[in-house]
């Protein structure tokens, strides 16, 4: 059975990724087109400066690959195979689950695992430090931000190992709704405090001025970094829910024993 679940993870994997990719190509390849506008308008006008004030200007080279291949092979192949990565992930997870989260069906444990999967590796480390489309991130704090980012998701994973080891032992003394409100209370407690210590990033492009203090070219659009946010949101959201669900649709509903994955 370990096999099967295995495959399985990996066909609902390449499914979320391939629709991921398609809304993100319908929703958020347009932001990212106008945020690369943005950026080169603003390199434009920070030229004009330059040459204005007798800086010599630096020329960047010719992209390795076009902004066309980029947008649609390249994204294409990034986005299925960090799904198929995420399936096998999911299906490693799920059978280690077995018999450790409770008296919960097939079908409820794969949502179960699939939505921890989601909160850990995305949900939270997006509440602190959220995407950002080009030309509204400072290559400057790019190595520092990751740090952080991953840094966020250990704490995730710590904090629900912590409210779920916290919700069993509950179980035994109270009803099942208390413990579960009680886990996630202890959840939300730890993730809350880390992220308000936790320093953040202003990233985004403030207003470029002249010697005079004036605006010669605006700020990064917020409709935009809005829009790039929500929508790299939703598309995790997308392949998670897809992983989930498929999956949960054809486990079935009989009880999985852990033995019988592991070796069946």
């Amino acid at each position: 059975m370990e096999k099967s679940i295995i495959l399985r993870g990996l066909g609902f994997g390449a499914l979320g990724g391939l629709l991921s990719f398609i809304f993100g190509w319908i929703f958020v390849e347009p932001v990212i087109n106008r945020a690369i506008s943005y950026e080169e308008g603003r390199g434009e006008a920070q030229a004009a400066l330059d040459e204005a004030a007798g800086v010599h200007a630096h020329h960047e080279g010719a992209e390795l690959f076009s902004r066309f291949a980029q947008a649609n092979a390249g994204l294409a192949l990034g986005v299925i195979g960090f799904g198929i990565a995420m399936g096998a992930l999911f299906a490693v997870a799920y059978v280690v689950a077995i018999g450790r989260v409770g008296n919960l069906s097939p079908r409820a444990q794969a949502l179960a695992v699939a939505g921890g999967l989601f909160l850990v590796l995305y949900v939270v480390p997006f509440l602190k430090f959220p995407a950002n489309p080009p030309a509204a991130s400072a290559e400057g704090t790019i190595k520092e931000r990751t740090g952080y980012f991953v840094l966020m998701i250990l704490v995730a994973a710590i904090a629900l190992a912590v409210a779920l080891w916290v919700g069993r032992k509950l179980s035994q003394r109270v009803d099942t709704w208390t413990a579960t409100l009680a886990a996630a209370a202890v959840f939300v407690v730890l993730v809350g405090l880390v992220i308000a210590v936790t320093p953040g990033f202003v990233e985004a492009p403030q207003p470029l001025l002249d010697a005079d203090g004036k605006i010669v070219y605006p700020g990064f659009p917020a409709h935009d970094l809005y829009l790039f946010r929500l929508y790299s949101f939703t598309t995790q959201a997308i392949m998670w829910a897809t992983i989930g669900i498929g999956f949960a649709t054809v486990i079935g509903r009989k009880p999985v024993n852990a033995e019988a994955a592991v070796t069946g």
